[in-house]
C-alpha cells in the first residue's frame, strides 16, 4: 500500500482507537493499523490534553476553580468516552480476585465493585484538585498537554514488554498481537519530544514529569505480571489514567 495511505491510516486509527470523534467512520481500519497508529498515540494524548487545559484556564477566569476544574475534567472525558477511566475501576476491580483466572474473568465483567469504584472516585477527585489548582492559569494548559502525551506512551511500552493476557479478543490486543519494539521507541520519543517542547526550560520540571511517567509505568507492568501473568486492554487503559494523573501531580508539586 501507498506509504502515504498508510500514513494517513494510522492517524485516523490513533485518533479513533483513543477518543470518540468519529474518524473510523472515514475508514474501515484494522489491527495492524491500530499498531502504526500507537506511534501517535502520544500526539493524540497531548491533543486531548489541550483540551482539558484549554478549559481549565479558561473557565477559571469566570468561574470557582473546583467547578471549572470539574468542568475541564468532564470534557476529558467526553472526548475519550471515559476509555481510560473504565480500565483503572476495572483492574482495581480485578486485580483483588485470588487468582489469574479469576481476575481476567473479573476485569472482563465491566460492572463496578468496591474497588472500581473507589479507584475512580479517588482518580477523579485527584485530577480535579490538581486542575482546580491551575485553572485560570497559562500551567492548566501546559501541564496537561505534557501529562496527556507522556501517559499514551505507557500502552505501546507495555504491549512490547509483556505477553497479552487475556484468552479472548479485546482493545489491547490490536498492540500486543503486532509488538514493535521500534514503534515503542518512536512512540517514547514522541511524548518525551512533546513534554520537552512544553517545559525543556524547568528541567526540574521536566524530570520530575520523566520520572513520574516512568514509575508509574514500571510498577503497573511488574503488578500487572505478577497478577494476571501479561497485560491486557484494560492494563494500558489504567496504566494510561495513572501516569496521567502521577505527571500532572508532579508537575504542580515542583512548580
Amino acid at each position: 500500500m501507498n506509504p502515504f495511505l498508510l500514513g494517513l491510516r494510522a492517524v485516523v486509527a490513533a485518533f479513533s482507537f483513543l477518543t470518540v470523534l468519529p474518524f473510523g467512520r472515514l475508514v474501515a481500519l484494522d489491527g495492524r493499523d491500530v499498531a502504526r497508529g500507537s506511534v501517535l498515540f502520544p500526539a493524540v494524548g497531548a491533543a486531548i490534553g489541550a483540551l482539558t487545559g484549554s478549559a481549565a484556564w479558561l473557565l477559571g477566569d469566570q468561574l470557582p476553580p473546583m467547578l471549572a476544574a470539574a468542568l475541564a475534567v468532564a470534557v476529558g472525558a467526553a472526548v475519550t468516552g471515559a476509555l481510560h477511566l473504565d480500565g483503572l475501576a476495572d483492574c482495581a476491580d480485578g486485580f483483588g480476585a485470588r487468582t489469574p483466572e479469576d481476575r481476567l474473568r473479573v476485569m472482563r465483567d465491566h460492572t463496578n465493585g468496591t474497588y472500581g469504584g473507589t479507584a475512580l472516585v479517588l482518580d477523579l477527585l485527584i485530577r480535579v484538585g490538581v486542575l482546580a489548582a491551575l485553572a485560570g492559569t497559562r500551567e492548566a494548559l501546559v501541564f496537561s498537554v505534557v501529562a496527556g502525551a507522556l501517559s499514551r506512551t505507557a500502552g505501546p511500552l507495555l504491549a512490547v514488554a509483556l505477553p497479552y493476557a487475556q484468552d479472548r479478543p479485546g482493545a489491547g490486543e490490536a498492540l500486543s498481537s503486532h509488538p514493535s519494539q521500534p514503534r515503542a521507541a518512536a512512540a517514547l520519543v514522541v511524548g518525551g519530544s512533546i513534554a520537552f517542547a512544553c517545559i525543556a526550560p524547568d528541567s526540574a520540571a521536566y524530570a520530575a514529569a520523566l520520572v513520574a511517567a516512568a514509575v508509574v509505568t514500571t510498577l503497573v507492568g511488574w503488578t500487572s505480571r505478577r497478577r494476571l501473568g501479561g497485560v491486557t486492554g484494560d492494563v494500558m487503559g489504567a496504566a494510561s489514567e495513572l501516569v496521567e494523573l502521577a505527571v500532572l501531580v508532579a508537575l504542580v508539586w515542583v512548580a
